[in-house]
């Protein structure tokens, strides 16, 4: 058996993947398909270290591109704590928004650790080609396509998860784009456009024959948006189809759910979205759940808000005054969701208005919760 486009041999665990792999039978769900599909059909899966083109992944652990979300700050901290690649924000192929303000933001690659990946959304081939070579002549060593956006405005211009219902114009972008540039191309898609039409292994199919390097498969279809809860059937029907390494994304938020995710559908990497907003450090506990040979111990109350302290400070040089305190926001009240989750005090956060007012805010709140723990600590003893 050879081994698949993009991976290449650097033995990892195998001990603690058996180990895993034995313990995955306390699960009834898992322990039948587990043992046929990771082991006797892609045991390659994890004893391999995944590489996308010439570029070596240090986990399996991929940071979702998410508009408004994934940008150089938050990229940075998922890639300091465990991310083998954290996938740009999507920009649209239109050269006519090439200079805009929010394009040449989400541009930014300056200071990027690790491989810069940048999605690009569109519905024209010529368009989308020309995107990739303007992209790759500016730093991108992966060109990512986005066919997964369920974004009504998006899918408005025919553009996003909407290409799915198209196949021959989804393999007309993936040559154009793939044979435009000289770096990997990869494509994020859904399942399908709706639940009566999962065509996902269809277009993993055109994918891998024009050249695709990598596939993230989010496991809802377009018209389920984020509704419901993700289906993993058909990623592992897209794994077993195709050599090129498939990402698995989709409700992914514990390091157990995603080893479990792995287990199940045999992908080569889990894809974290919506579950990294307010704790980046789960990119690392995810990547060192599925490699032993990685460390990212859970951070302590204080260290969470170091992080985010530090992430808002980030947020406030690449933003400015007025735009840095607006986008702090929402990256504030995530992660009181998961430190201090009080509705009373992101609405008092939301109306602060400078830089200094957060920051203080930000320490007398770590000053306070501290306070509280310590108390309770008391109380229990």
């Amino acid at each position: 058996m050879g081994l698949p486009i993009g991976v290449y041999a650097a033995l990892s665990s195998p001990v603690q993947i058996i180990d895993d792999f034995l313990h995955s039978f306390t699960s009834p769900i898992y322990a039948c398909r587990v043992s046929y599909r990771l082991f006797f059909k892609h045991p390659y899966k994890l004893l391999y270290m995944l590489k996308i083109g010439p570029y070596k992944l240090n986990s399996r652990v991929i940071l979702a591109p998410m508009a408004g979300v994934s940008d150089l700050p938050f990229r940075r901290l998922c890639m300091e704590f465990g991310a083998g690649l954290a996938v740009g924000e999507m920009i649209s192929c239109n050269p006519q928004l090439r200079n805009t303000r929010k394009t040449m933001m989400r541009s930014r690659h300056d200071e990027e650790a690790g491989t810069r990946s940048v999605q690009i959304a569109g519905n024209n081939p010529a368009e989308m080609a020309t995107a990739a070579q303007y992209n790759v002549e500016r730093g991108a060593q992966i060109i990512d396509i986005n066919m997964g956006c369920p974004a009504k405005k998006v899918c408005r211009k025919a553009a996003g998860s909407a290409l799915l219902q198209d196949e021959g114009l989804v393999a007309s972008i993936l040559k154009a784009v793939v044979d435009s540039v000289d770096v990997p191309v990869t494509l994020k898609i859904r399942t399908g456009s709706n639940p009566d039409a999962r065509n996902g292994l269809s277009i993993s199919k055109i994918a891998q024959d024009n050249g695709i390097s990598a596939l993230a498969v989010h496991g809802r279809t377009r018209s389920c948006a984020f509704k419901g809860r993700a289906e993993y059937d058909t990623i592992a029907e897209i794994v077993q189809a195709v050599e090129i390494p498939v990402f698995a994304n989709g409700d992914i938020s514990s390091a157990e759910q995603a080893q479990a995710v792995m287990n199940y559908t045999g992908a080569a990497a889990v894809m974290i979205g919506r579950a990294a907003q307010g704790q980046p450090w789960l990119c690392g506990q995810i990547a060192a759940r599925l490699d032993p040979n990685l460390d990212s111990p859970t951070p302590t109350t204080d260290d969470k808000f170091s992080i985010m302290l530090r992430h808002i400070k980030a947020l406030h040089t690449f933003y400015g005054d007025i735009l840095g305190v607006r986008i702090a926001r929402k990256h504030v009240g995530w992660y009181l969701q998961h430190i201090d989750n009080s509705p009373d005090l992101r609405k008092a956060f939301n109306a602060l208005q400078t830089q200094h007012e957060q920051l203080c805010a930000i320490n007398a709140i770590s000053q306070t919760t501290k306070s509280q723990l310590t108390e309770n600590e008391v109380l229990a003893a």
